[in-house]
């Protein structure tokens, strides 16, 4: 089962809905506004785009909203205190779509070409 964590405000949480749902794929949306990802789902979708990006500081800058207007509060962090500031503010800061693909597989972020790999 695909999860699409992310706002509905975000027009590309949107567009991740509407890919999946014209391929007739099930997916769960969960908005973070309701409820934020648990550390144990937090910390998969971590491990996942670490065996992408070749570490887990590379996965974490990746799933850092760079345009956020909160990005400052993280920008200047130690590596150690990132993973926490964003999983304290994951509306604000996180990269969004985060899709995840059972517990192996993760994006952050428009990322199709991958999707269509998963179906």
């Amino acid at each position: 089962m695909i999860q699409i964590f992310g706002t509905n405000k975000s027009f590309d949480c949107k567009a991740a809905q509407r890919f999946f749902k014209e391929r007739r794929v099930p997916f769960q949306f969960v908005d973070l506004k309701e409820k934020e990802m648990s550390a144990g789902e937090f910390d998969s979708v971590l491990s996942a785009l670490a065996k992408k990006e070749g570490s887990r500081a590379d996965a974490l800058d990746a799933m850092i909203d760079k345009s956020s207007k909160n990005y400052a509060s993280i920008a200047y962090l130690d590596d150690s205190e990132k993973e926490g500031k964003l999983f304290e503010n994951q509306v604000s800061l996180l990269k969004q779509p985060v899709c995840r693909n059972g517990k192996t597989e993760a994006t952050v972020g428009m990322c199709q070409k991958e999707w269509e790999g998963w179906l």
